[in-house]
């Protein structure tokens, strides 16, 4: 491309005068298409495209939505692999969800239609004589997937990218007149395997789906137009770099004008200068140019989501091309082991988003639902999200440019790479693609290639990649992958490693082995790694199904899971029970997410977390994994203002060496904040309170008068507080506040010396109900039953992996993973516990219990009786399990407890508590079970042979 003369310039003036002006022409191709489904591929060799196909659909839109394609049925051959959940096909308990007409599956939700195939489309189109010598574009906005084009009879050619629009120049075949373009659409895995799980493609979310769902349109455009336009930010220098690329299909060299004019958007509405430059443009072109933003241009980061437009336009003899492109002033990039936006520092808050959208099985494509979506996750404390395995449509960009969220993005694969295969070359076109269609969005700061990847050489691959896309678009920073590998070469390392349980870790995981405390951290992992860590798939804490929310699913997804759960449910007697199973699970899920979310918090220099998940995952075995539900709405258990305590801009923080303490004890707490605003604090006094559950002030206090700058680790000041005046046991609250925002942890307080026991001497205390237990009973006595860990026989619940945690992701597609348990539910007010402060729920006291507890099944037993205190069970199983629990045997009167409260008890403060509570209340006349067992049905119970 080169500049011209001032005497050409005047002859292109001249003929430019009497030209066209004419501005691109489109042509809206939604509504109703000719449509015919082609199962066995018999379509193209009996040339489909010359006929007229015998039904209709309505695009965009997919094929379930209009009703098309085959019932779910055994023979469905899913895009996901099943894991454990493949026992469906061959469980006894899941036979009569296997009967025709009642298929159930309890993997994922349910789509009313499945199919995958070929399947063709059609539609008549009238060429206006305006377009005549004009370029014509056919553009399809996500089809799904692969797409072969004909007009009339010639075939135009394929397309299978996933993340980008379909085109096909039409010019040769789109002449003025009636034409008919034929589209056959193929939603199967073929020679390019992106991996049954990934989110582009899988039934496990979104569904795989067949279909186009965005923008369908032809364009006729100048033939001589801007093809392409990427514009690279200087923020130092308060300028941009104009990379235009112009084609030119006249086939002979052109003379043209360009002009390039920036304004800013929204309130940020300052006009800046308009460059012109005449230019001389061959078959292609690419003209690159330095535009000044002004003295003072407006940045885009979290906190001020400035954006600007760039209308481009180019004047030849063949007419008028416009292209307007928005961007923002930003630099994001690496700063020794932290991430900085226009040199401040930057955390990454994040959640996933898995493709998980039930009404229409497919992504949004309007701003509007991905704004609701952003306003979500930020009203939860969260700057970023990352596109598990795929890669979101034009729209998403657009609402995080608004709304100043951080993407990571994707090139639409989890799979096996490197190994020479054809998914090798196409995740790079992937890549390219999206880098070409999405590149200018300010939004979009991260890249890989996918999740977790698998293959013999994909590390030496995914080096190549990394340093392909660092020279292709330096914009953002990329790594090879989601999870592994670490690679020199690479801007920052996302790894599982920094979380509290990793897969596999079971009750050994750090939330389940270690006691309560907020010491913990990863700087361990931050000091050997010399760039930006962001830890991958924090969280994936469970919680029991909502069955209120199946009522939200009136589009192409049923939750036949969740009507599989319910009905289990409800044949254990336990359907009444379904709200408080929810709501006692989602606290103690909230309580692991905060513990998560802190500890990342506490590591200096980390560079920030992403989520698995802020909202539900329905998918590889249904993952109840989020506080909202699938469709980012709240469940009833916390709240926005309660997540953003610990999951905000700046962040209170309390490292606590334990938070179970005697009266002896004095709490301690070393203090210090997470902050990452837009600038520091200046002159700061952090408070601190510790109160009771009345909102009774034990102690308070301020904190040295401080700045705090942008960063974490940056410590406040010691407390310490006696805690001699607590006479009984008592749950305290810790609130720390750092300019205006506030944070806090329960911890607990038990007398050390406690007080005598009247008639201590009536019961009995055994570790075995054997004869002379049981001739204690039926003389009338009051037994205490206090069970050794490993003491229930299996089908009892010995099986039962109890742990203080909620279960990781599902126990479905762990196989099997410890705790297979959701926490407790009891009723606070019983007066076993009145000398055992508790909610309905799991809390922090509990963690000594569930550590050392056998889960007892009540299956066997009449549903009248019921728990002291429950365990919350799988929803898979749903049984009816107890904690906790008397009954009358004889004349005489049995707690049994699940938890082991003698082993090592003099080490174990919240066990002597709760040993005291219980023989308190069994000692007191408020001890009277009223259901009847038979001593066999007991003995039933327990398999003493393990031992």
């Amino acid at each position: 491309m080169k500049y011209l003369n001032p005497i050409l310039y005047l002859l292109f003036y001249v003929a430019l005068y009497g030209c066209d002006n004419e501005n691109s022409q489109e042509m809206d191709l939604s509504g109703q298409w000719q449509f015919r489904t082609d199962k066995s591929d018999q379509g193209i060799l009996e040339e489909w495209y010359a006929g007229e196909l015998p039904e209709t659909i309505q695009l965009p839109g997919s094929m379930a939505e209009n009703g098309k394609g085959d019932d779910i049925s055994l023979a469905t051959q899913w895009t996901g692999n099943m894991w454990n959940d493949s026992l469906w096909y061959t469980s006894p308990e899941m036979a009569k969800y296997r009967q025709k007409d009642h298929i159930k599956v309890p993997f994922w939700l349910s789509p009313d239609k499945v199919y995958y195939g070929a399947a063709w489309y059609q539609k008549q189109v009238k060429i206006p004589g305006s377009w005549k010598n004009k370029h014509i574009i056919l553009q399809l906005e996500r089809a799904h997937w692969e797409t072969t084009v004909w007009v009339d009879d010639n075939k135009v050619g394929f397309d299978n990218r996933l993340g980008t629009p379909h085109h096909y120049t039409l010019s040769d075949y789109l002449t003025p007149g009636d034409h008919t373009i034929t589209l056959r659409i193929d939603n199967r895995v073929k020679e390019v395997n992106v991996g049954l799980d990934a989110h582009s493609i899988t039934d496990n979310t979104q569904t795989n789906w067949n279909g186009i769902v965005g923008e369908m349109k032809l364009r006729a455009v100048s033939r001589v137009a801007i093809d392409n336009v990427q514009i690279y930010p200087d923020v130092s220098n308060h300028s941009v770099t104009v990379k235009t690329k112009i084609r030119n299909f006249t086939g002979a060299p052109q003379q043209c004008q360009l002009e390039v004019m920036a304004k800013g958007l929204g309130d940020n509405d300052q006009g800046l200068s308009k460059i012109v430059r005449e230019i001389e443009v061959d078959a292609e072109g690419q003209f690159e140019m330095e535009y000044s933003m002004g003295d003072s241009p407006l940045l885009w980061d979290e906190f001020n989501p400035h954006l600007y437009s760039m209308k481009l336009t180019l004047k030849s003899s063949s007419g008028m091309d416009t292209k307007e492109v928005t961007f923002g002033m930003r630099e994001f990039k690496v700063d020794e082991k932290r991430f900085s936006i226009n040199g401040r520092p930057v955390f990454l808050r994040g959640t996933l988003e898995c493709a998980i959208f039930p009404l229409t099985g497919y992504p949004p494509m309007k701003v509007n639902e991905w704004k609701r979506i952003f306003k979500t996750i930020r009203n939860h404390g969260l700057n970023h999200m990352r596109f598990h395995s795929w890669c979101p449509p034009e729209a998403a960009f657009q609402a995080a440019d608004e709304q100043g969220i951080y993407l990571q993005v994707e090139a639409s694969a989890w799979t096996k790479i490197g190994d020479a295969q054809p998914i090798d070359a196409w995740v790079y076109q992937e890549a390219e693609d999206i880098l070409n269609t999405y590149g200018n969005h300010p939004s979009f700061v991260m890249m890989a290639y996918g999740n977790e990847p698998g293959g013999k050489n994909y590390a030496a691959y995914l080096g190549k990649f990394v340093d392909h896309m660092k020279k292709l678009d330096d914009r953002r920073v990329y790594t090879g992958a989601a999870g592994w590998p670490f690679l020199e070469n690479a801007d920052y390392y996302n790894s599982p490693a920094p979380r509290i349980q990793q897969w596999g870790a079971g009750l050994k995981s750090i939330i389940n082995s270690k006691p309560p405390q907020t010491l913990f951290d990863y700087s361990h992992l931050i000091e050997k790694t010399p760039m930006p860590y962001v830890s991958h798939e924090i969280g994936q804490w469970c919680v029991y199904p909502n069955f209120r929310e199946m009522a939200k699913y009136t589009g192409v997804l049923k939750p036949r899971n969740f009507e599989i759960f319910k009905e289990t449910l409800e044949a254990n007697h336990l359907g009444h029970l379904a709200d408080s199973l929810l709501l006692a699970s989602g606290k103690l899920q909230a309580l692991c997410y905060k513990a998560d979310i802190e500890a990342a918090l506490r590591t200096k220099d980390f560079a920030g977390f992403q989520l698995l998940d802020l909202h539900d995952f329905p998918g590889q075995g249904t993952a109840l994994v989020g506080v909202l539900d699938a469709f980012w709405e709240e469940k009833g258990y916390i709240s926005p203002e309660e997540y953003r305590e610990f999951c905000d801009v700046t962040v209170p923080l309390a490292r606590l060496d334990k938070r179970i303490f005697l009266n002896t004890d004095t709490l301690k707490a070393a203090l210090e904040v997470a902050h990452y605003g837009t600038q520091p604090l200046k002159n700061i006094t952090a408070s601190w309170r510790l109160v009771d559950v009345h909102g009774k002030l034990v102690e308070e206090g301020n904190l040295p008068k401080r700045d705090i700058p942008v960063g974490n680790g940056i410590a406040l000041g010691n407390i310490a507080v006696d805690l001699n005046p607590i006479e009984q046991a008592k749950k305290l609250t810790l609130t720390v506040t750092v300019a205006g925002d506030t944070n806090r942890w329960d911890v607990w307080v038990y007398p050390e010396e406690k007080r005598p026991i009247v008639n201590e001497d009536e019961l009995q205390v055994v570790e075995k109900l054997d004869v002379n237990a049981i001739s204690f009973l039926e003389q009338g006595g009051k037994v205490l039953l206090n069970i050794n860990k490993g003491d229930i026989a299996p089908e009892s619940g010995g099986t039962i992996g109890v742990g203080f945690s909620s279960i990781f992701w599902n126990t479905s597609w762990t196989k099997g993973q410890k705790p297979h348990t959701l926490g407790i539910l009891c009723n606070p007010n019983h007066p076993a516990l009145a000398d055992f402060p508790t909610e309905y729920h799991s809390n922090w006291q509990w963690w000594d219990a569930m550590s050392n507890a056998n889960a007892i099944v009540l299956d066997a037993f009449t549903s009248e009786l019921v728990p002291i205190v429950r365990i919350i069970d799988d929803w898979f199983e749903n049984r009816r399990t107890a904690l906790i629990f008397e009954v009358r045997v004889g004349k005489g009167k049995l707690l049994v407890s699940g938890v082991d409260l003698h082993t090592n008890i003099a080490q174990r403060d919240e066990a002597q508590q709760l040993l005291y509570s219980l023989k308190k209340y069994m000692a007191s006349d408020r001890f009277n079970p009223k259901v009847v067992v038979d001593k066999n049905k007991l003995d039933d119970l327990f398999d003493y042979s393990r031992q």
